[in-house]
């Protein structure tokens, strides 16, 4: 059968006999009589001869068709959640119900619920005001539908992820998440904000939605609606409101209590003006604001706060304590989407809060800050007395938790918490820091000394710091301006040189110093790992402070001190972190920090109002006294193995709120003497501590360092001892040359004992470091 047949067989469905011959995936067809070579055929390409099992099931039909089908699916889903999501009754004031707060006891401390909120008519606010709004959260809201499908989608891909919230929603999203539901993070939440979004905004006018919105918005200092906002912050009523406050509050939204000015720190200050200036440029943008009065406004710097009734005295400090740790533990577990949100939702009411407070000892933090330092002030015959803000935190160090806190005179009278607020420098409070990292790392001098209680420092003023044999441009001063000479690093402790700690930190390493204060638990974010660190220069409050020591206190294992025993409310369950973590630095580092710490309140800074204290009664105690520059902070943070209480006051000009020097240009109080740690701070405390002590307790520290090890090295005298000096070798490693200021003792005193030689302290405030 020739070809013609051939062709003519395979058209009737048959086959041709054919010679049996071995196939090749490479060679010619079997019905190709031309051979591999033959006319008319093309040659076969090696592994081409039929398609892969991953290529038959992934076609590009295939894939399509499948895309095709989700979009049928989840459009047909939605479909279905749009019928079957009705839009709810509102929840915002009908459901508001108070929180109680309690002391550890169980008796009641406060009871707050009454919203401080007034719903205005739309027609009461400007209508430039109204404008501010949508210029600073949705400029498209007349034109929308009342959603973000982009902004939605990144929501919930962020929500599964565990991201957190980043933005996206409009003005109709954010009145439905007031308004209708709730501010948790759940994928649910947000599908049903989409849906119900859609529904509100083909119900109701865009005004109506835009008066939702403004009132039912929180915006900071307890003040929930614009009308209660414009109070707030200008004193006003929201019908008197300009637009650059207006602008205020709009921006506000973003993160009310971070961009409070009253509490702002310079970095949110600068915040929440760029973002006031995007308002108001984008205001122009939609030609709802002249060009010409844009370049005329000036930043509305609002009214200082004001305390809520019913919260005096440390109240108030004590609620916003916990209800701001709250806040931050529904971050934590997912309930709220960030801080502004949670507070919100705390806001809201129905929380029963159970503090760490113990009763008994913060009202003996109160009363000893009244007999030491509050009593004594008068502003009204002294201005500069005003200026003084005291601030404190007594923490356990067995178990973390909170047991005192003072913020203050009156809640009601100065809205700042000073014990929990974070703009002022701790100044040699953060000596221990370095020291603890020193020994934690075995760090080594720059002539390769092992750095420990006993090394030897040059303790002159203004030595220069040297890293390598380079100079690195740093040479700070000492208090006074005293030379030490040769000092051991117990004896730069308890006389807090600078220099000595200067270059330590140097030694040491800034970075590991820095990552040390960390993992102690200081807030590190954003500080710069530069020698002038060392003078404790950065910002830090009593409560960080308190935890630090607190960690030392505990052995190296982390102490995060916390307000909150418990938190309970019908709708969420909160389950609070333990208070005492992992071990963060070894014992022997933190023991060896402690040791040392007792001879600054045995023989250093602190001697006149903690160790000669009659109440003491033999309690071994550790601690340091810190004064920052120009007198605008005095610290002192001391503890026993069972309380740490850090004590310290602020310098804050009376009507401007800025950093002062808390005894004005003098830098003194009359018949009171200099502004220091070892004055006012070190007295409150031993009053304090000295006044719950249960028994007499002491320290059990594994270390063969501190304040009671007699130094290996005694420096050479370099002048001849006077009748006064000592005839034999003291006992700790201080400069056996009398400092060249009549500030400092002509005698060196003892260890852990007071000398006859010592010159008399002033009673308020005794000399002390930077």
């Amino acid at each position: 059968m020739g070809r013609a047949e051939d062709r003519r067989a395979r058209q009737r469905g048959g086959h041709r006999a054919a010679p049996k011959r071995r196939r090749s995936s490479s060679g010619p067809s079997a019905a190709s009589p031309a051979g591999p070579t033959g006319p008319g055929r093309r040659r076969a390409k090696p592994g081409k001869t039929g398609k892969t099992g991953i290529r038959r099931l992934f076609t590009w039909k295939k894939i399509l068709g499948t895309f095709l089908g989700l979009c049928l699916l989840g459009i047909g889903g939605f479909i279905l959640l749009y019928l079957l999501v009705p839009v709810p009754e509102g929840n915002a004031a009908a459901k508001q119900q108070s929180n109680v707060y309690k002391y550890s006891n169980g008796t009641v401390l406060a009871r707050e619920g009454e919203v401080n909120r007034e719903v205005v008519d739309l027609a009461r606010v400007p209508k430039a005001v109204q404008r501010t709004f949508v210029a600073a959260e949705n400029k498209t809201f007349y034109q929308d539908n009342g959603v973000d499908l982009k902004g939605t989608a990144r929501g919930l891909f962020n929500t599964l992820s565990g991201k957190g919230a980043q933005g996206g929603s409009t003005i109709t999203q954010q009145y439905v998440k007031n308004y209708y539901l709730s501010q948790e993070q759940t994928v649910t939440r947000k599908l049903k904000e989409l849906v119900i979004s859609l529904k509100v905004d083909r119900q109701m006018s865009k005004d109506d939605i835009l008066a939702g919105y403004i009132n039912t918005s929180y915006y900071g200092r307890g003040a929930y609606g614009i009308q209660a906002a414009a109070q707030a912050y200008y004193r006003v009523d929201a019908d008197q409101l300009t637009v650059e406050q207006g602008a205020y509050l709009a921006a506000l939204l973003q993160a009310p209590s971070q961009y409070d000015w009253a509490v702002a720190s310079p970095t949110s200050k600068d915040l929440v003006k760029n973002r006031w200036n995007y308002v108001l440029d984008n205001m122009v943008e939609e030609g709802w604001l002249n060009v010409s009065e844009r370049q005329g406004m000036e930043f509305p710097v609002p009214k200082e706060p004001q305390g809520t009734p019913g919260l005096e005295g440390q109240v108030g400090y004590l609620v916003d304590a916990a209800n701001a740790e709250l806040a931050r533990q529904l971050v934590a577990q997912g309930t709220a989407e960030n801080q502004e949100d949670a507070l919100a939702l705390v806001k809201r009411g129905g929380w029963t809060m159970t503090l760490n407070i113990d009763k008994k000892k913060q009202d003996e933090l109160e009363q000893a800050a009244k007999e030491q330092l509050t009593s004594k002030l008068d502003p009204k015959k002294r201005k500069v007395d005003g200026n003084i803000q005291p601030g404190a935190v007594s923490v356990d160090p067995k178990t973390g938790k909170v047991v005192a806190m003072y913020g203050g005179v009156d809640y009601v009278k100065h809205y700042r918490n000073n014990a929990t607020r974070r703009d002022y420098q701790p100044a040699s409070t953060f000596k221990p820091v370095i020291l603890a990292a020193a020994v934690e790392e075995d760090a080594e001098t720059q002539d390769g000394e092992p750095i420990t209680a006993n090394t030897i420092y040059d303790g002159d003023s203004k030595h220069q710091v040297m890293d390598n044999g380079k100079k690195v441009g740093f040479a700070p001063p000492n208090e006074d301006d005293v030379d030490y000479d040769d000092v051991t690093v117990q004896t730069a402790m308890n006389k807090s040189i600078n220099s000595v700690f200067a270059q330590m930190g140097v030694d040491v390493g800034m970075e590991k110093v820095m990552e040390v204060a960390g993992e102690l638990g200081m807030d590190t974010d954003g500080m710069q790992a530069v020698p002038a660190q060392t003078l404790g220069s950065m910002g830090a409050s009593p409560l960080e402070m308190a935890g630090i020591y607190a960690t030392l206190d505990n052995h190296g294992k982390k102490v995060t001190p916390a307000i909150l025993a418990s938190a309970e409310h019908k709708d969420a369950v909160v389950d609070l972190p333990d208070p005492i973590g992992e071990q963060v630095i070894s014992r022997e580092a933190a023991d060896t920090v402690t040791s040392v710490l007792t001879g600054v309140v045995d023989d250093g800074t602190a001697r006149v109002a903690v160790r000669d204290n009659p109440a003491r009664d033999g309690q071994q105690v550790a601690g340091k006294t810190g004064t920052s520059d120009f007198g605008r902070s005095a610290w002192f943070t001391g503890y026993t193995p069972n309380l740490v209480t850090s004590v310290g006051l602020f310098g804050e000009d009376a009507k401007t709120g800025g950093q002062v020097n808390m005894a004005g240009a003098t830098g003194t109080l009359p018949g009171k003497g200099r502004v220091n740690g070892g004055g006012f701070p070190a007295k409150i405390w031993a009053a304090y501590t000295f006044g719950v002590m249960d028994e007499v307790t002491k320290f059990d520290l594994d270390t063969t360092q501190g304040a009671a090890v007699q130094p290996t090295f005694t420096p050479t005298p370099t002048e001849t001892p006077t009748a006064q000096e000592p005839t034999e070798t003291p006992t700790t490693e201080e400069p056996t040359e009398t400092p060249t200021t009549p500030q400092q003792p002509t005698e060196t005193p003892t260890t852990g004992q007071p000398t006859d030689g010592t010159t008399p302290e002033n009673p308020f405030f005794p000399n002390d470091e930077q």
